[in-house]
């Protein structure tokens, strides 16, 4: 099993042509092509096998789904329960109004400030 590195361009912006993986004198065993966009090696990893173009490898971006998956669930979680107590905090809530204590009463014209006479 061999695979081919396609050529590309490194950080110093140098065309560094495409090879074959494993290479001569190499490792026999480095049949895949490894790396990112501006650097490309062969190795022996099968999860560190780059098939895309994009500059990141498969397995980095399967474990950003699962972090952000799990970041979901923990929202939802959050959320729900903020409702759910809500509700309670709502549906527990009194529905006559609340005794102060104090009753206001009119004052009795007649024996507050007597007769004019």
């Amino acid at each position: 099993m061999s695979s081919e590195c396609s050529s590309y361009l490194n950080a110093d912006r140098v065309l560094v042509s495409g090879f074959s993986c494993p290479r001569v004198g190499g490792d026999a065993r480095a049949v895949y092509c490894c790396g990112f966009q501006d650097v490309k090696y062969c190795c022996d990893d099968p999860h560190s096998f780059f098939p895309y173009e994009h500059s990141y490898m498969w397995w980095l971006s399967i474990g950003a789904l699962v972090g952000l998956s799990i970041a979901a669930v923990v929202l939802f979680a959050f959320i729900i329960t903020v409702c759910v107590l809500c509700y309670l905090f709502i549906s527990t809530k009194p529905r006559s109004k609340l005794d102060t204590g104090l009753s206001l009463q009119m004052a009795d014209s007649g024996t507050r400030g007597g007769s004019i006479c």
